[in-house]
């Protein structure tokens, strides 16, 4: 899988929304799994959501419910709409890409460079 970007974040009240997008470059998009990790300051890296080449997804407890990931392979893109944000949702959050689902959800494979998401009180 060849680089990936981040975009979509910014500052958002809390209750509001942000929509994230992982865009990859490379043919192989389709056939890999991409994950939606974040890391707060003083904080270590968290798994917040993984989806499959197949559309199955994995989403970390706190995010259920709140989070969404999906993915357009036709836009080499993969989503995270992310609703209901609490201040502690501030973070940096990353992509990455990887052969699986498990593999992606565990920190594994190639990395985007992030974008920040700051949710004010």
């Amino acid at each position: 899988q060849g680089q990936l970007v981040e975009s979509g974040g910014g500052l958002v009240q809390a209750g509001g929304s942000l929509r994230l997008s992982c865009l990859a470059s490379g043919s192989t998009f389709s056939s890999v799994a991409i994950g939606w990790h974040r890391q707060a300051p003083g904080k270590q890296r968290e798994l917040v959501a993984a989806i499959s080449a197949g559309g199955s997804t994995d989403y970390a407890g706190s995010m259920k419910g709140r989070f969404t990931i999906s993915r357009d392979n036709a836009k080499n893109t993969v989503y995270l709409q992310m609703n209901s944000l609490k201040p502690e949702d501030t973070a940096v959050y990353y992509c990455n890409a990887g052969a699986n689902l498990v593999l992606v959800a565990a920190g594994f494979g190639s990395w985007g460079q992030g974008t920040q998401v700051t949710v004010s009180s």
